[in-house]
């Protein structure tokens, strides 16, 4: 019997995804906010700057910092440089401070090992101190215009509604969502590097983990999860608590030493409202930001074993050092 192959049949599928691709890239055309990092002339080092920053925190409380770093270190020869201290006072109240360190080590290893430049290739930025699997791809992609799939919470939320019809993704990224992620990036280089600032930017501004605005959605047509009847989440994750938490303690404990020029001795850290004031008077009479920073301490309602707890924590974390003067930021 004779035979002949006829052309290829198209894939359905992926007619689909290019659909898909060109909605979110037009969309983003027109909505895209217009942030410093993502200028024509930001360098690598200015988006690695802010995806570190970004990293579970809002774009509003990192637009001033990012901008007072950019000035004071515009390159990573310039960081580090710096000394601990004034990288972690720098870092200001963005949260997670440890990611200032991070940073202040991998500004060290770009001077040291790549020649102060930013390194381009994903496996030199993976093994950059600080540096996991989701900053280097971003890295990559956003200032190498590069091919790689960046899996951040808004690309996971985005891609799990429009695909698998879940309101929220797994708590922890799956090797599934990572296959899917990789499955859906468009093969033609810009088109992916397109693909992943639009799809992040829609999970940021459109499709929300709150309140999606469903109706301004490119994409609301092809979505699983609106086709679906837009059903709850299965498992709402908590808001993370803040208030008497060590994490609190910790903040306030960090905002006294960022504003103290001397080492604070320990006993003032450690004391509560009840024996403040005497403290405070024994010690002599500390710059008035300081005592600003002594008294929402002592307000806090953390027993002595939190506040002990907190104080070895960053001790443990390298964002404080303890002399026979006192703590103070790490020198």
């Amino acid at each position: 019997m004779n035979s002949s192959a006829g052309p290829a049949a198209e894939d359905p599928q992926q007619d689909v995804h290019q659909g898909i691709h060109r909605a979110v890239i037009e969309w983003y055309a027109r909505a895209a906010r217009d942030l410093p990092w993502r200028a024509p002339e930001r360098t690598p080092w200015q988006v690695l700057v802010s995806e570190i920053m970004l990293q579970q925190t809002p774009v509003v409380r990192v637009l001033p910092v990012w901008r007072r770093w950019m000035q004071q270190w515009p390159e990573p020869q310039d960081l580090a440089e710096a000394s601990p201290a004034d990288v972690v006072r720098a870092w200001d109240r963005l949260g997670y401070p440890r990611r200032a360190l991070r940073l202040h080590a991998a500004a060290q290893s770009v001077r040291d090992e790549h020649g102060g430049r930013v390194p381009s290739r994903h496996s030199e930025l993976l093994a950059l101190p600080g540096i996991g699997a989701y900053t280097a791809a971003a890295v990559a992609v956003f200032a190498f215009r590069q091919r790689h799939a960046v899996v951040d919470t808004n690309i996971r939320r985005v891609e799990a509604r429009l695909f698998t019809g879940r309101a929220l993704p797994s708590r922890s990224l799956t090797a599934a969502e990572t296959r899917l992620a990789e499955e859906l990036l468009p093969r033609d280089v810009p088109e992916s590097v397109a693909w992943n600032q639009a799809v992040m930017e829609l999970g940021a501004l459109v499709c929300t983990a709150r309140s999606p605005r469903c109706s301004e959605c490119p994409v609301r047509e092809d979505c699983a999860w609106v086709a679906a009847g837009s059903p709850p989440a299965e498992d709402v994750p908590r808001e993370q608590a803040w208030h008497g938490t060590d994490r609190q303690v910790r903040g306030a404990l960090m905002a006294v030493l960022r504003a103290a020029e001397e080492p604070v001795p320990r006993r003032l850290l450690l004391a509560d409202a009840s024996s403040a004031e005497q403290l405070a008077t024994e010690h002599g009479a500390p710059p008035q930001v300081v005592v600003d920073g002594l008294t929402a301490l002592w307000r806090l309602p953390a027993p002595a074993e939190q506040r002990e707890r907190a104080l070895a924590g960053l001790l443990a974390d390298g964002l404080a050092a303890e002399s026979d003067g006192g703590l103070s930021l790490p020198v």
